[in-house]
């Protein structure tokens, strides 16, 4: 097959289909095989795996997806580039793609539907706008896959994989590891893009766990927590957690964090997964 994934391929067919890329859509098309390669290794495809596809473009990550697994379904949400999609899958029978919003499909029936068995891995090139909303749905709404491995801008995978302390960590570090696991693939230039981003992109693998890292009595009420703990960064984990949209008592607040042992002086970005669990748990008793 004729690999899209190079500069000039790339721009043969844009200009073979007349396309113009849209900046509301985040569209930047991998030109760089090496890349895909590494995409591929880092998710552990094989032919016994299952890939939901989201945002495929022309196809350049998808065809070496179609290689490796036993079946691609790719959910591209522009019409204008189904035809060019048609055009770069020609002769990959073991892969579909759905004109739809990945963001309003219904997740459980695409799988019910589209694979027979076997363990599933979501694979993508994200626009960088709406990265966080379409991992989230994923891991909130349960639907059964094994991994998300993602192409997204570097700053954002730094949050997502960062740890207590440290100056990136915030309310996505703890909802993507309250699901998951969190492994760094590659850094990605900008270079390997037509057109070119601004910034550096990562391959971030998210895996996911069987069950939740922490148990907590509320999910409402634990994501609730982390939200108000992260607010008002300055603030003492007692000023921020007092004066949020829980609307929590101060000494209710004072008393709980006493009980976990955690100091009231402390800032939300020092806490760690089990420590929002255990402050959440205490204040579930409550209210």
């Amino acid at each position: 097959m004729n690999k899209i994934a190079t500069p000039k391929n790339t721009k043969e067919m844009v200009e073979k289909h007349g396309f113009h890329f849209s900046k509301s859509l985040g569209q930047n098309f991998l030109i760089d095989y090496n890349i895909i390669e590494k995409i591929i290794q880092g998710s552990n495809i094989t032919k016994e795996i299952n890939v939901i596809e989201v945002g495929p473009g022309i196809g350049s990550l998808t065809q070496g997806l179609s290689e490796a697994a036993k079946k691609v379904v790719a959910v591209e949400i522009d019409k204008k580039l189904i035809p060019m999609l048609a055009d770069t899958l020609k002769g990959y029978e073991n892969t579909k793609v759905i004109n739809e919003d990945i963001l309003k499909i219904d997740l459980h029936q695409l799988i019910a539907e589209e694979f027979d068995g076997g363990d599933i891995k979501v694979i993508g090139n994200l626009p960088y706008y709406i990265t966080t909303p379409i991992i989230m749905r994923f891991l909130e709404e349960k639907v059964p896959i094994q991994s998300i491995t993602i192409m997204i801008q570097k700053e954002v995978a730094d949050r997502m994989n960062a740890k207590p302390g440290k100056k990136d960590y915030g309310a996505l570090s703890v909802a993507v590891q309250y699901y998951c696991t969190t492994e760094i693939i590659t850094i990605v230039p900008p270079s390997v893009f037509i057109p070119q981003p601004k910034v550096d992109s990562s391959v971030i693998k998210l895996n996911r766990l069987e069950e939740p890292k922490v148990k907590v009595a509320s999910e409402k009420l634990f994501f609730g927590v982390v939200k108000d703990a992260f607010g008002k960064r300055r603030k003492t984990l007692l000023n921020a957690l007092s004066s949020g949209d829980l609307q929590l008592n101060k000494d209710m607040v004072r008393e709980t964090l006493k009980e976990c042992s955690i100091d009231e002086k402390r800032r939300g970005e020092t806490l760690s997964i089990e420590e929002f669990a255990a402050i959440t748990n205490r204040f579930a008793e409550k209210i």
